[in-house]
């Protein structure tokens, strides 16, 4: 009697809705199927890496027909709690379940041809671990806690006893108020248990090496897996098996990490959960923090998320009892809160004026007012930290004869002007959507004309500003530019640490989460670009930036400090944003906003969608998107609780030659947008290969809760 065969059902990283059904040769690969498994398999012409989804004896399809397996990664199967993630992140996100978690899998473990080196690899790497320098002073223990985080530890802890439990609990403090001291103490009591796993998201990849030291010097003798983009792709891989395999108690990293399988996790940590970084902005557009809610919820585990400036929905959540909620109202080692200033740049007083000693034109790039502030923040040893949004040296090149301006020719933005050792030994006109980059004309294009001028100005120009006008400082400059991989940014972050710098001109990467010890002043220029704006959230995260980059200001624990000044360069002096911050009234801030979305029926008060449809031609994509719409009325979706907006362009139009559309859509019942939105994926797939349209070859994407539109 011939064997029943063992047919497993295979997904690949592809935007393809349905599984494939494979042969399964136990005798070949050395053992019997599991739900979970890694493995390769032949799909067309090439090889593709997938995963394990059904095991059964039985196919739709002919079994002669059907192609075999042909490797089976060294790995364990992938445990049913992050199949479960994994399957919800495919569903409410709209993207089929290989091309969800597929992605998740280092590229170590996607190159079948290695698998059989891989052994020596994790043998090799487990030999040659280099001890991780410990952050001096960085461990703070419950005896060290001040009155209010030994309060707030102590909520954390009261029912910790309680095994099987979700909680959700927002952790909101000022900054320096030591939320992280606290966090690190819970989650030491959480791995008292050997076994027990945590994870810790934070937001940007230049964080994780300070919070790296210091989360080793709570946890010496705990091993610790590292996971973001900048990780090389080997120590990434090995990382994510040490965290697969149960030997790495703690995983710390970016949102990716949200998505790292783990045999025992215990507890989740999401720093700074605020941040929009969180959000994936290509391929699964998901939200790590909400995901790692979810996930906390399906396995019956705490999470904690913190911030100074929750998010709307996270503070709502607490506000209202569905989320625990603990504060943190002092900062720690009784340092005060930084002093406000407003610079109305209305106001001529505040200006250089040609009569002023020394005035140049390189002054006119900050106020008179700042500049004073400066000089007097400099006489008194202090640091001064200037931040402005805009990298490079100058938005904009223009020409003072034709009017001629430096747009990229394959999108619809300007190139960025980078003087020379930026981005390479010549000075470079570069795309920041595209990646274009051209050398800088030396006459007009269109007339020939050799007066171009720059417009505008970024972190270069500023630091060349700096330094005319105080030639004897130290002057450090940080972004994305000069430090192109975290260990470059982590050298920067030390020399402001160890004092070494008396200006630091940088962009929001120096606002979040670093703990300067000497900071004075911290200045915000041209804060307005980013306060009107068509997206709702704009002022939101304007004023959680502004909060984040203040308190980078008198965090040296001297009770003589006086918090340190925070200087902001504005237009509209008397906008919302600036007057909470005036009064470091988060709460003010976000129940005024409250009442605004709840006015409008705005997020969270309603729940959106984003169809993104691009294509060589925007009129192909927005009748392409108009057409959606009409199909959407005649087949009954449209109602009083689901609303869609007319396509409109994206606000970047136009990216490395595609045109860009979306269609926004706008429910107030969450469950009727996901039926929705459900329907409307099928209704493209009938027409399209993978999320391509046959007919008009526009390429289509659905989002759920975009933070931006």
């Amino acid at each position: 009697m011939t064997p029943h065969p063992i047919v497993v059902q295979i997904v690949i990283d592809k935007p393809l809705a349905q599984g494939f059904d494979y042969l399964w040769d136990a005798e070949k690969l050395g053992k019997l199927p599991e739900i979970g498994n890694v493995v390769e398999v032949p799909f067309t012409r090439r090889k593709e890496i997938g995963l394990v989804i059904k095991v059964s004896n039985h196919s739709d399809y002919e079994i002669e027909k059907l192609k075999s397996v042909e490797r089976l990664a060294p790995l364990p199967a992938f445990d049913p709690s992050l199949l479960r993630l994994m399957n919800f992140a495919s569903q409410y996100y709209i993207h089929a379940l290989g091309e969800t978690i597929l992605p998740v899998i280092p590229q170590m473990w996607k190159k079948a041809d290695n698998w059989q080196k891989i052994p020596e690899k994790l043998e090799s790497a487990e030999k040659s671990k280099k001890k991780l320098d410990v952050l001096a002073g960085g461990l703070i223990t419950q005896e060290q806690l001040n009155s209010s985080q030994k309060k707030a530890l102590q909520e954390l802890l009261a029912n910790h006893e309680k095994e099987n439990q979700f909680r959700a609990i927002l952790l909101q403090g000022q900054t320096g108020s030591g939320k992280t001291a606290v966090f690190l103490n819970w989650l030491a009591s959480i791995l008292h248990d050997e076994s027990a796993q945590v994870l810790l998201l934070v937001p940007e990849i230049n964080l994780t090496p300070q919070l790296e030291r210091r989360v080793k010097a709570y946890f010496p003798d705990k091993k610790m897996a590292v996971l973001h983009s900048s990780v090389s792709e080997k120590k990434r891989g090995i990382a994510w098996y040490e965290a697969m395999t149960g030997k790495a108690k703690i995983i710390l990293g970016t949102r990716l990490a949200a998505l790292t399988p783990m045999t025992n996790l215990r507890a989740i940590v999401v720093d700074e959960e605020h941040d929009p970084s969180y959000k994936q902005q290509d391929g699964t557009r998901y939200s790590a923090r909400d995901l790692a809610i979810w996930r906390a919820h399906d396995q019956k585990i705490p999470i904690l998320l913190s911030s100074a400036t929750p998010s709307l929905e996270t503070w709502l959540a607490a506000q209202s009892g569905r989320y625990e909620y603990i504060r943190l109202d002092q900062r720690a080692q009784g340092a005060n809160l930084p002093s406000v200033h407003l610079i109305n740049m209305r106001d001529p007083r505040n200006q250089f004026s040609p009569g002023d000693v020394g005035a140049t034109k390189e002054k006119s790039l900050i106020s008179k007012t700042l500049a004073n502030a400066i000089t007097k923040t400099l006489a008194e040893k202090k640091q001064s930290l200037i931040l402005i949004n805009r990298r490079g040296y100058a938005p904009v090149l223009s020409c003072s004869a034709c009017n001629w301006l430096s747009k990229c020719t394959q999108c619809s933005t300007y190139t960025v002007m980078h003087k020379a050792g930026a981005l390479g030994k010549r000075s470079v006109l570069s795309c920041h959507h595209c990646g274009l980059a051209k050398p800088v004309p030396q006459f007009c294009p269109d007339c020939g004309n050799a007066d171009l001028k720059t417009l505008g100005h970024g972190t270069q120009k500023l630091e060349d500003a700096i330094e005319e006008m105080w030639p004897q400082s130290r002057v450090l400059r940080v972004d994305t530019d000069s430090s192109r991989k975290s260990k470059g940014a982590e050298a920067l972050f030390q020399e402001i640490h160890n004092g070494n710098v008396d200006i630091v001109v940088g962009t929001q990467m120096i606002a979040k989460g670093h703990d300067y010890q000497n900071i004075g002043l911290v200045a915000v220029l041209d804060a307005d670009s980013r306060l009107y704006s068509a997206d709702f959230g704009a002022a939101e995260r304007l004023f959680a930036q502004l909060v984040q980059v203040a308190g980078r200001a008198g965090r040296s624990g001297s009770s003589s400090d006086a918090g340190g000044d925070i200087y902001i360069e504005t237009q509209y002096p008397e906008s919302p944003v600036f007057q909470y911050l005036l009064r470091h009234d988060v709460d003010g801030f976000l129940a005024f906003t409250a009442s605004e979305r709840e006015e409008a029926k705005l997020p969270p008060y309603s729940y959106q969608a984003l169809i993104h449809a691009e294509g060589k031609s925007l009129d192909k994509a927005i009748q392409f998107l108009l057409e959606l719409k009409a199909r959407m009325r005649s087949k009954g979706m449209l109602t009083k609780e689901l609303k869609a907006y007319d396509p409109v362009p994206k606000p970047v139009m136009r990216v490395a030659g595609s045109e860009r559309a979306q269609l926004l859509i706008e429910s107030t019942n969450r469950k009727t947008l996901q039926e929705t939105l459900e329907m409307i994926d099928q209704d493209l797939r009938q027409d399209s290969t993978g999320r391509i349209s046959k007919t008009s070859r526009i390429r289509w994407l659905v989002e759920r809760d975009p933070i931006s539109i």
